[in-house]
């Protein structure tokens, strides 16, 4: 079989699985990170500061494994374009932590927040405007602060890191174009969203600095997080899949129990995130919801989204009491621990696999992976014996994936009809800054002599280009 036709099988397989019905095979999905390095004989410092590495590492490993989808670089942090920026929060492997050790998130301690307390109206105002002025000089060892003098190094930073991001960006659709030439592989994941709270948990206030909030000014943190929906949703929808094929990436941090507790979940999670995912789906997205911890105080209120709409990621709570709660409604990925996979013996992972196998795969809907992201500890014998395991005993029946259509999740005719009348992000504020832009075509006429011939060509180029800078600083929020 070409890896053409081996791409469509896998591909449909995948897909299948996604819109919760069942394929001709389960289909393994693992998210493999600095386990490439390991198989592929690079260091964790390699694969992350060389994107290009990394991409290699990517490529051998599944040409090697009999995969159904990966992600193109699941290292996806380059420290490369972190340390040109001089990004405060990464721990880079070789500067001060070993080469030998994944990199880092270093959150600050609450006196140091990348946000302070008392900042929430400067946010809810204007948050890319934020972003730029408050948050980046102080995320940055190179940016300046307003009011302070622009240096030769602020400049250069600037330049650097946003040409970085561009090669960095601009490099997915060859490798991308790769895995399917070379390995037959599709690409696992397309665009990138995290919940409002999540961004300030992690990027803004800290955890402890938002739990703090949570009890001091619960109302300013609603508001931060209303204020940033329709910004987060642009960047979900911006970098989707155009062909609505695979999921919008959603990595879920610090919005379950215990970081929050349940009546904080259903007066400020869940409200600032379900219309973002209702209009993802109302445009033909499905969203994988990478439930990284322990999400069962949760899953009833998931069960308010549309079918189909989210593929549900199973980390640490037990996959088989989330199959019982919800496999009627949604796919199901993941809920091999990570522990037996980097130190359980190859007996124990096949017994495991095989259960999962036989009581959540049974009717489709079920995609193999382990619970959360795999680093250089996962063992490369029981990687194998996990795949060797599903291809023998996830088989459904004769029928070829070449048999299957490969229709997009949201474009199946029960699909469309979930997504007529959802309000999704409909009749909501608009934001004085419209998601997508830094500096209105408004406000730069206002600047400029008098214009000739077609003012609508001028102001779709500068829209177009003053793109280029919002990008910039909510991909660095997001991704980096």
């Amino acid at each position: 079989m070409t890896n053409e036709l081996l791409y469509q099988e896998r591909l449909k397989r995948y897909v299948t699985a996604m819109r919760n019905e069942k394929p001709d095979k389960v289909p393994i999905r693992p998210f493999v990170a600095e386990f490439t390095a390991r198989y592929a004989g690079y260091t964790c410092q390699e694969v992350a500061h060389s994107y290009q590495k990394a991409f290699d590492a990517a490529v051998k490993t599944a040409k090697d494994f009999d995969w159904d989808a990966v992600v193109p670089n699941m290292v996806y942090v380059w420290t490369g374009l972190a340390q040109a920026i001089g990004l405060r929060y990464y721990g880079i492997p070789g500067v001060g932590i070993p080469h030998t050790s994944g990199f880092n998130y270093i959150e600050p301690p609450e006196d140091q927040a990348f946000m302070k307390a008392d900042e929430y109206d400067s946010l809810i105002a204007d948050p890319t405007g934020f972003l730029y002025n408050v948050w980046l000089p102080r995320v940055s060892t190179e940016a300046s602060k307003v009011g302070e003098p622009v240096t030769y190094r602020n400049n250069i930073a600037l330049v650097k890191g946003a040409m970085a991001m561009l090669s960095y960006f601009y490099a997915f659709g060859p490798q991308i174009a790769r895995l399917r030439s070379e390995c037959g592989t599709p690409s696992a994941i397309s665009g990138i969203f995290k919940s409002p709270f999540d961004i300030l948990a992690d990027k803004l206030r800290g955890y402890v600095g938002l739990t703090l909030d949570m009890h001091q000014q619960p109302n300013k943190v609603l508001k931060a997080c209303e204020a940033l929906m329709p910004h987060l949703c642009h960047v979900g929808l911006s970098t989707a899949d155009p062909a609505g094929l695979v999921p919008i990436g959603f990595w879920m941090h610090r919005g379950c129990v215990p970081f929050i507790n349940p009546k904080q979940f259903d007066s400020h999670y869940w409200p600032t995130l379900k219309p973002i995912i209702e209009e993802f789906w109302k445009h033909g997205h499905q969203t994988l919801f990478y439930a990284e911890g322990k999400w069962k105080h949760h899953l009833e209120s998931f069960r308010e989204l549309p079918p189909q709409s989210i593929v549900f990621h199973c980390d640490q709570d037990d996959i088989f009491k989330v199959h019982e709660k919800l496999h009627d409604r949604f796919a199901l990925s993941g809920g091999i621990p990570n522990v037996m996979l980097s130190f359980g013996k190859p007996d124990e992972v096949r017994a495991f696999c095989r259960r999962v196998l036989i009581e959540v795969a049974k009717d489709g809907g079920y995609i193999m992976d382990a619970g959360a992201i795999m680093q250089d500890d996962t063992s490369v014998e029981n990687l194998r014996v996990l795949t060797e395991t599903t291809r023998e005993f996830g088989v459904y029946s004769s029928v070829s994936a070449t048999d299957l259509a490969a229709t997009p999740p949201g474009d199946t005719t029960g699909a469309r009809s979930t997504r007529q009348g959802i309000a999704g992000m409909s009749g909501r504020p608009v934001p004085q800054l419209p998601p997508g832009l830094c500096f209105p075509w408004e406000d730069r006429v206002k600047e400029l002599p008098e214009i000739t011939g077609s003012p609508e060509l001028m102001k779709n180029i500068w829209e177009d280009i003053d793109a280029f800078g919002n990008m910039y600083i909510w991909q660095l929020l997001l991704s980096f």
